[in-house]
């Protein structure tokens, strides 16, 4: 676990911001953050409103623009991962929709990893192909390809781990082909959050979460958020979001500062219920495979500084999928994760998908993988359901 926040740094408090008027969330001694519930701000004079308008001031004006619980937000997750400033919107793919069109336009070109998170691939392939940018997805682990498929590419989007399978990658060793190349950087750091990775120290430019995970933790809002230069985020916010109207609402925003003040506290638990589990799985006769990133000898690891509590199994061939899941009683079938309740998602089902657009089906995941989001519930009672299902699933 990274010793290097203190519970402190995790709560929300007045930061310091030039952007706006400082608000003090401690107002009346209050422990928690204010939520500013309003729809927009007023002003005293006509002078005070033209000096907004006109940039030479900058104070709040609407809340789908800014909006100082949103901006608690913002400024804390930009805090933790070592940047200058953030933005936060209504869902992590409403962040990372918003960032690529930020950087992106007709005729460029973007690197992918491969195994990415399903909807970003869709975006990519049908969103962005009909606005005539175009993709290269690449094996993360072979450099050479990397390298020789960076140069006249406007971006490379990392994750680390990769979604569902969990592929490690370099992101040190990427992030500076990137730089040699000229290429802006992206990561999804979701799983690990800031806490566990902190990409921006190891060269990468953006860092975006689906903070409906861990940042949020309590599988109680939808949101996003993603933080690098203040060059960045003001490129975001003068191109691409205050059109797309993907804002994150105040009432969220504070769900996830409640959430964040817990974080780390949470993340140790993932994190040791979900070690304990693989390591069990790992060694069941009805297990092909545990697809854990602590059990990869890959440089990929070198940037973590602990597991997070989502991985993935393969069951052998003589267990069925659907028999095994719909045995579980303690262990939830829902897409997401993060929350305190456990949640498995088969790939059988994902790969029923009708239009098939999905990283499944093009770069090949088992029907036999079963994506493990690990909770808050004891792992002994959990093992017990894991092993009482697998006897069950028995073909």
């Amino acid at each position: 676990m990274n010793q290097s926040f203190s519970p402190s740094d995790l709560g929300a408090h007045a930061a310091a911001d030039d952007l706006f008027t400082p608000v003090d969330p401690a107002a009346f001694n209050a422990v928690s953050p204010p939520i500013f519930q309003t729809s927009l701000f007023t002003y005293d004079s006509y002078e005070a409103m033209e000096d907004v308008f006109a940039g030479r001031a900058r104070n709040f004006i609407y809340s789908r623009g800014d909006n100082p619980t949103v901006r608690e937000f913002e400024l804390l997750v930009a805090r933790l991962e070592g940047a200058e400033d953030g933005r936060a919107f209504s869902s992590g793919t409403a962040a990372i929709t918003s960032t690529i069109l930020s950087l992106v336009e007709a005729g460029d070109r973007v690197v992918a990893v491969r195994h990415l998170y399903n909807d970003v691939y869709r975006l990519l392939v049908k969103l962005l192909g009909r606005l005539g940018v175009t993709v290269d997805f690449v094996d993360p682990s072979d450099h050479d390809e990397v390298r020789k498929t960076l140069p006249g590419a406007k971006l490379l989007y990392l994750e680390n781990p990769s979604s569902f399978i969990f592929e490690l990658q370099d992101i040190v060793a990427l992030s500076a082909m990137a730089k040699e190349a000229g290429v802006t950087t992206i990561i999804d750091n979701s799983w690990a959050t800031p806490l566990f990775q902190k990409p921006i120290e190891h060269g990468v430019d953006i860092v975006i979460h689906a903070a409906s995970k861990y940042l949020g933790g309590h599988s109680d809002t939808v949101a996003g958020v993603v933080v690098g230069s203040k060059e960045a985020i003001a490129k975001i916010n003068s191109t691409s979001y205050p059109y797309v109207g993907a804002k994150l609402s105040p009432f969220e925003a504070w769900l996830l500062l409640r959430g964040m003040r817990t974080l780390r506290v949470r993340l140790k638990e993932h994190e040791r219920s979900g070690l304990l589990l693989a390591d069990r799985l790992k060694q069941h006769p009805d297990i092909a495979r545990v697809r854990h990133p602590a059990f990869q000898d890959h440089p990929g690891r070198a940037t973590l500084s602990g597991y997070a509590g989502l991985f993935a199994f393969d069951l052998t061939p003589d267990i069925d999928v659907a028999r095994f899941v719909n045995a579980l009683r303690e262990t939830r079938l829902g897409v997401s994760w993060g929350g305190p309740e456990t949640l498995v998602v088969p790939a059988k089902v994902a790969l029923q998908i009708p239009d098939r657009m999905t990283t499944f089906i093009r770069f090949g995941v088992s029907e036999q993988t079963i994506r493990f989001a690990v909770g808050l519930e004891e792992p002994e009672l959990l093992w017990s359901d894991l092993q009482q299902a697998l006897h069950a699933a028995k073909r």
